[in-house]
């Protein structure tokens, strides 16, 4: 387990993830047809060429979920109880079936239960690509357990 307890987070620290993915075009695929999204501007080469962009898009939904799991292991990893929400989630810009993103988490807010037996963690999270171009961004919040050695 390498997640944080609650107490092991700090109000103001942001934490890079070591974890980077270079996005597929069969990680695109199979997240479209799981997903029922059959979106041309995800799937069809000759549609996308005819937009503003040239090509097909990386779906955003598979961008932010796989910014999430490259965060796991440096916070909740083992540590949590449940995915609160996701908020203020914005595309800064596309993502293209080749291109390699790395996330960064910073503790905005954290505040104990009321029973005082958990946290709430909440964390801004900032996807990159190999450019460092922001692709993506959101607001994770998270219920995590209390260190038992507290």
């Amino acid at each position: 387990m390498s997640g944080r307890y609650f107490e092991e987070f700090t109000v103001g620290e942001t934490i890079e993830h070591s974890r980077r993915r270079t996005i597929s075009e069969r990680d695109n695929q199979a997240f479209c047809d799981l997903t029922m999204n059959q979106q041309p501007l995800h799937l069809d080469a000759t549609f996308a060429a005819d937009t503003q962009f040239g090509e097909r898009l990386v779906n955003g939904l598979y961008t932010m979920s796989l910014a999430v799991g490259l965060t796991i292991p440096e916070t909740t990893d083992g540590t949590i109880v449940a995915n609160l929400s996701y908020d203020h989630v914005e595309h800064p810009a596309p993502v293209f079936h080749g291109d390699t993103i790395h996330a960064q988490s910073t503790v905005t807010d954290k505040r104990e239960t009321s029973d005082g037996e958990r946290g709430v963690v909440t964390m801004h999270v900032e996807v990159f690509n190999q450019d460092d171009t922001l692709v993506c961004e959101f607001d994770r919040v998270v219920l995590s357990l209390r260190s038992p050695n507290e």
